[in-house]
């Protein structure tokens, strides 16, 4: 049978996701609580993963090393970088790149080091299913908000985008800084983190990898929603409602 880690980074996602877990079990490994158990038949591995690139590498070798999954799930939050990427919108990440890398003149930037690859590519099976199941998981989204829902976000025309996910180790929240990306990764949709260290390590071992973003903010110094709200209440249920309806149709 095959293992599906189901990786997720912030608390309110995770507990959202074990509760979708009937008989999941704890082990803890590097300091790390990785929950073991099933959903919709297929046998899975929920974890945080932390924050930043150093925290993501080491969570994804665990799952592969320790755990001995054969996919990687990745579900959480974005900042929007490209115009047309706004909040409550959904990214499905093609490709990652580290965009704080930069060895030059060794090597070009944003290039790592001794592999020759600067963009790592998300695993297109999984990619596609991700890409199915998101407008799926907005339509269930959409049908929990209350009707006076705080955010002010219209959902219900929200856009699912796929294309190139940044990832560095720095939050971006100044115009400056988001211009400065978009200028350097001019087809970067969003930036966060994680993902692109993620990729790295699932490259080394063969390890198909996909993620998908819900956009909360803009990456700049616009008026921002209420960030912990968004959490708790759009951010958990998007990924929850985005893995069921990935995992109901995923091959074994």
């Amino acid at each position: 049978m095959s293992r599906v880690a189901l990786v997720s980074a912030m608390h309110e996602e995770l507990a959202a996701v074990l509760a979708r877990m009937p008989d999941e079990r704890k082990t803890v490994v590097a300091g790390r609580e990785f929950w073991i158990g099933h959903w919709h038949g297929h046998e899975v591995v929920a974890v945080l993963s932390r924050i930043g690139k150093v925290a993501a590498a080491t969570t994804a070798t665990v799952l592969i090393e320790r755990f001995g999954v054969n996919r990687m799930v990745f579900t959480g939050v974005a900042g929007g970088l490209a115009e047309q990427v706004r909040v409550g919108d959904v990214v499905v990440a093609s490709q990652f790149v580290q965009h704080d890398m930069d060895a030059s003149p060794l090597f070009p930037r944003h290039e790592v080091p001794l592999t020759g690859i600067t963009r790592f590519g998300a695993d297109v099976a999984l990619r596609d299913a991700l890409r199915a199941a998101a407008p799926l998981a907005m339509r269930d989204l959409v049908q929990t908000l209350p009707r006076d829902q705080w955010l002010r976000i219209d959902f219900a025309h929200a856009r699912v985008h796929q294309g190139l996910v940044i990832s560095g180790d720095r939050f971006v929240s100044q115009s400056a800084d988001s211009q400065e990306l978009q200028q350097r990764v001019p087809d970067a949709l969003a930036v966060e983190m994680e993902c692109a260290a993620m990729a790295q390590v699932c490259h080394d071992y063969g390890v198909p990898m996909a993620a998908v973003r819900i956009i909360s903010d803009r990456a700049d110094d616009s008026a921002h929603v209420d960030f912990p709200q968004f959490i708790r209440h759009i951010a958990s249920n998007f990924s929850v409602a985005v893995l069921n309806r990935l995992l109901q149709n995923l091959p074994a």
